[in-house]
């Protein structure tokens, strides 16, 4: 895999203390059930994916406020590598999540914002000033001032990354024209375009954003990427899935960094793939993202079996 440069990534990410509960079936309304057992983990979307991009091998910044209960979460990002120099503390309540996993690996998550929401303009234009203008922003749909992000990054001549997830309507009000790289899975990628059928959400959005980027994620099918001219596609490994509640969080990190580093997207969803087919087999969120080495290995031993054939439109 050919790379010319290591990464500089700016996350303003999320962070959250995960409560992740087993049961057998998600809870219905007005059921009220035993869960098997309780775990509690670190994640949030930005933490996960500053966690993934670093070992990834990326140099990574992670931006946000952080509660008066987040110094795991800081330690969590420290200890993989993560820069934390940029944070701020809070008194308030970090973000939180409570995760249901059922018997086949699926998950429902039920978020609480807490810090997450507390950014403020004259934060962000400290950190964007303090990163510089060498790398990429990448923001979610978990904190607040999304839009003025993209905006002042893309001002200051920084390429921009969303992952527009959670999806909402607030997404829609972004100044994704401004935007280098969009993320997003079948579901999100329909709203963005339209409503359009699968098949024509690429189409759509590059109708809508000529400049815009895509990495189209389709959970059990593979992911589609466009980029300029360049489009290119990867089916999955079968393999025994345990949780999948970082899958989607470690192929974005790991396509980032394999991508700015100067890798070709048919490599770097490559190894998206190898590493999000080894996070899935592994219980919890930041925890399961598998080290740059041993996704290189099994990428290049066949330890995850044989690649399956991307599995098109629906």
């Amino acid at each position: 895999m050919e790379e010319t440069s290591l990464a500089r990534i700016l996350n303003f990410g999320s962070l959250n203390l995960d409560q992740v509960y087993r049961v057998d079936s998600f809870v219905q309304p007005g059921e009220t059930k035993l869960s098997r057992s309780l775990e509690t983990h670190f994640g949030g979307k930005g933490l996960n994916q500053s966690v993934a991009a670093a070992r990834a091998g990326a140099s990574v910044w992670h931006a946000g406020v952080l509660g008066c209960d987040g110094e795991r979460l800081l330690d969590k990002l420290v200890e993989n590598g993560v820069d934390v120099s940029l944070l701020e503390r809070s008194e308030g309540v970090s973000g939180h999540a409570i995760i249901q996993v059922d018997d086949h690996g699926q998950n429902c998550i039920l978020l609480f914002g807490g810090t997450n929401q507390a950014l403020t303009e004259a934060y962000i234009d400290r950190t964007l000033a303090a990163f510089g203008k060498d790398g990429l922003v990448l923001v979610q749909n978990e904190t607040n001032l999304v839009g003025t992000i993209i905006k002042r990054a893309h001002e200051r001549g920084l390429q921009v990354a969303i992952n527009a997830a959670p999806m909402d309507k607030k997404v829609l009000t972004y100044p994704l024209e401004l935007v280098d790289w969009l993320i997003v899975n079948e579901i999100e990628g329909a709203a963005l375009a339209n409503g359009a059928n699968e098949a024509d959400i690429l189409p759509t959005l590059r109708a809508k954003y000529p400049k815009l980027n895509v990495l189209l994620t389709l959970g059990k099918r593979g992911a589609v990427c466009i980029r300029g001219d360049e489009e290119a596609n990867i089916g999955i490994y079968d393999v025994p899935v345990v949780d999948t509640t970082a899958a989607g969080d470690t192929f974005l990190g790991y396509f980032l960094a394999q991508v700015l580093s100067g890798a070709s997207i048919d490599d770097a969803l490559a190894l998206a793939t190898a590493a999000s087919s080894l996070c899935v087999q592994t219980m919890g969120a930041a925890d399961s993202v598998p080290r740059r080495a041993e996704a290189q290995r099994a990428l290049e031993s066949g330890a995850l079996g044989t690649l399956g054939e991307w599995g098109g439109w629906r």
